[in-house]
């Protein structure tokens, strides 16, 4: 996939660090509701191994997502990590523990 179709590139303002305009959201390979692991891991992981193929050299996951899953999906998909693949997380949110039972939190239609 060429440069153009990835949405061209960016340089964060005050460093040299450069990546991709589309990078890859990594909240969806965990589980239903965010939480837990993917009914499909080989699908999960051959996703991000897709996305890195096409070009895509930054990954945006938190542990929020699924409590560690994405960052354990991404790991066993990618590493050792390839040149040039820059992984961003959040920090300092906090998920209540989910029993059985209990659904995450949806909008009111």
């Amino acid at each position: 996939m060429s440069e153009s179709k990835l949405g061209g590139r960016f340089t964060f303002p005050g460093a040299s660090l450069t990546v991709q305009r589309i990078g890859y959201g990594a909240m969806r390979p965990s589980g239903p509701g965010i939480w837990g692991p993917p009914e499909d891991m080989e699908g999960a992981v051959a996703i991000l191994r897709e996305a890195v193929a096409a070009g895509v050299n930054h990954i945006d996951t938190s542990d929020y997502h699924g409590a560690h899953v994405t960052n354990q999906i991404i790991r066993q998909a990618l590493y050792p990590y390839p040149e040039g693949l820059v992984i961003v997380t959040k920090l300092g949110a906090r998920r209540p523990p989910i029993s059985r039972g209990s659904q995450p939190s949806r909008p009111k239609s």
